[in-house]
């Protein structure tokens, strides 16, 4: 799943001293380019909010982790996705995040969504993506640091997502998407496959080696990143 983060000056997160843990802020901002060249439109969210529900609330996208609360509220207005949300507090996580939130000590929301290769066009300006559908908004996490994330791509999730890769465009967002890889990290990966694989000759077994050579890619990719945080 693919994160997106903005840090707290945007999301604009406010906790309500009602002793509820409560708060509320921006999950996604409209018409801007963010760290990745990507704009998102107006109106991005709208099916996934109808069909799917609102989005689990985590910690900093720990999904293995039981929810930290709910979202109760997640609409969109001119400027962004506004969520509303309620830490379930009496669990030490949650008790722990409602006193960051109010403390100021959270740097921003961060949202896990999925596109379908039909949800965006390619900007050659920003030389990142125009989002114009999210087709599924999965959760939405308060986090600690905005600019870092872990590159780790999941094996088991890899394999059912192959057959959706026709371009090369798409290879990169794969990248980016299986293991939220900077768009930096995931286009470099790409540009060393072209030359790799096109200094290859054809032959009949060409596409089960060259899947074979991307899982062990992949688990490569894990053993070196394992303990490095990738900025974007």
């Amino acid at each position: 799943m693919l994160q997106k983060t903005l840090s707290l000056s945007e999301c604009k997160i406010k906790a309500d001293s009602n002793g509820k843990g409560s708060f509320s802020g921006y999950a996604s901002v409209f018409n801007q380019v963010d760290s990745y060249g990507d704009t998102i439109l107006p109106g991005a969210y709208k099916d996934t909010l109808e069909v799917n529900g609102l989005p689990k609330m985590f910690l900093q996208h720990e999904s293995w982790e039981l929810p930290i609360g709910k979202w109760l509220k997640a609409e969109e207005d001119d400027h962004g996705l506004l969520v509303e949300g309620e830490l379930t507090l009496g669990m030490t996580r949650a008790n722990d995040t409602y006193a960051a939130l109010k403390h100021g000590t959270l740097d921003g929301l961060s949202i896990g969504y999925k596109l379908a290769a039909s949800d965006y066009k390619y900007q050659e300006d920003t030389d990142g993506l125009l989002i114009e559908k999210v087709s599924f908004l999965g959760e939405i996490s308060p986090v600690v640091y905005p600019a870092d994330r872990s590159a780790r791509i999941d094996l088991g999730s890899v394999k059912s997502e192959l057959d959706d890769i026709r371009t090369i465009r798409d290879f990169e967002l794969f990248l980016r998407d299986a293991g939220n890889l900077s768009k930096g990290l995931a286009g470099a990966i790409v540009n060393r496959a072209k030359i790799v694989f096109g200094q290859r000759d054809a032959d009949d077994g060409i596409e089960a080696k060259a899947s074979q050579e991307l899982e062990e890619v992949i688990k490569r990719i894990n053993q070196k990143v394992s303990n490095l945080t990738i900025k974007g």
